[in-house]
């Protein structure tokens, strides 16, 4: 099977965002088990697909300056950790007035296996210098950016997608970040950064650099387009902040929205997520603005994914009914009734309102 053919295989079950570059939303049924099948993970790309040498060089303000190749890296200690994913403009069309960038519905988040090195491990061979304060990570991916630059002096025409970490942060062992090679136990596919990518717990995905091709440890914060410019939460009624970690969120997963049901008992399910777990508390509602009743939540299986939840409804009543959903994590965080409105759209974690038929 050629190159091509294989691609389109791959993208056959998402939701089409935009062809180029190419973006897809996964599909309702994606969010139902504990791990989305890696047919079904969102897309989310700012460039057309690169060619990768397969090598990767770390350098900047280190003293031990190298270049890794993926058996280099296979051959570290390996680690895996399973990690939801989500596109920082998920939610984006549920936002008025609509901000500019991608439509996003609400499927632009997914939960994977993940496997490869330690970025830690990696960060210690090249043995950063006292003086570094951040780590800068740029992939292969590059071209001309369809969306307009915010920075100064920026070629449009041929830009580089560039973000960084903090370099205690990036070269921590308990942060668990990883430079990942393997997805759901397969070889990292072409659209999720193939041969190797970043994968950073907590964080909304722009942070997980695909095609990972040089990581360089700074002596200054950096400023970039996607570091700087975009990805950067530009309120209304306060300073502006930078996109970092994931903001705390529930779905219904179960019944669909605007399904059909019959009267008696009904199982809501979902799914809840944050970058400050674990969730501590689900909420259902059944009116536009009654009581809230707890949900039974599952303990966290993991440090870095999605929680399941169910509530159980009597459902007797027939005529339309809504059902909103709510969820708390740790750090107190709750979700706003309304989207918290940013010019470019990110963060949307407006509790989740469905309605269904019951007949």
């Amino acid at each position: 099977m050629d190159t091509t053919e294989q691609l389109r295989q791959d993208r056959a079950a998402l939701q089409l965002i935009n062809p180029a570059p190419y973006n897809a939303e996964a599909p309702p049924e994606a969010l139902v088990g504990e791990i989305t099948p890696t047919a079904l993970h969102y897309v989310r790309s700012n460039f057309p697909l690169p060619e990768h040498d397969g090598t990767l060089a770390i350098g900047g303000a280190v003293d031990n300056p190298l270049t890794l190749t993926l058996d280099d890296l296979r051959a570290m200690p390996p680690h895996e950790h399973t990690v939801t994913l989500e596109c920082a403009g998920n939610g984006r069309l549920q936002m008025r007035p609509l901000p500019t960038g991608e439509p996003w519905g609400d499927y632009a988040v997914s939960t994977a296996r993940w496997r490869g090195a330690r970025l830690s491990d990696v960060l210690a061979l090249a043995q950063p210098a006292s003086a570094g304060v951040a780590v800068r990570f740029t992939g292969a991916d590059h071209g001309a950016y369809h969306l307009t630059p915010v920075l100064p002096d920026i070629d449009r025409d041929d830009l580089a997608f560039e973000r960084a970490l903090p370099l205690g942060l990036a070269a921590d062992p308990a942060s668990d970040i990883l430079i990942a090679y393997e997805m759901n136990g397969g070889p990292l596919p072409e659209d999720h950064g193939a041969p190797f990518r970043l994968v950073v717990p907590h964080w909304y995905a722009v942070a997980s650099v695909k095609w990972l091709a040089r990581i360089d440890v700074l002596t200054e914060e950096f400023a970039g387009e996607f570091q700087t410019g975009h990805y950067i939460f530009e309120w209304t009624d306060r300073p502006p902040e930078p996109v970092a970690i994931m903001r705390v969120r529930a779905r219904i997963t179960s019944p669909a929205a605007g399904a059909v049901i019959p009267a008696g008992p009904c199982t809501v399910r979902g799914k809840a997520w944050t970058g400050n777990g674990p969730i501590e508390r689900v909420e259902v509602s059944l009116t536009g603005a009654g009581e809230w009743y707890p949900a039974q939540l599952e303990p966290p299986s993991g440090p870095y994914h999605w929680q399941e939840w169910s509530y159980e409804w009597d459902a007797s009543a027939v005529g339309r009914h809504t059902l909103r959903v709510r969820a708390t994590d740790a750090a107190g965080n709750i979700q706003p009734e309304q989207p918290d409105w940013n010019r470019l759209g990110y963060g949307n974690n407006a509790v989740e309102v469905i309605y269904v038929d019951v007949v």
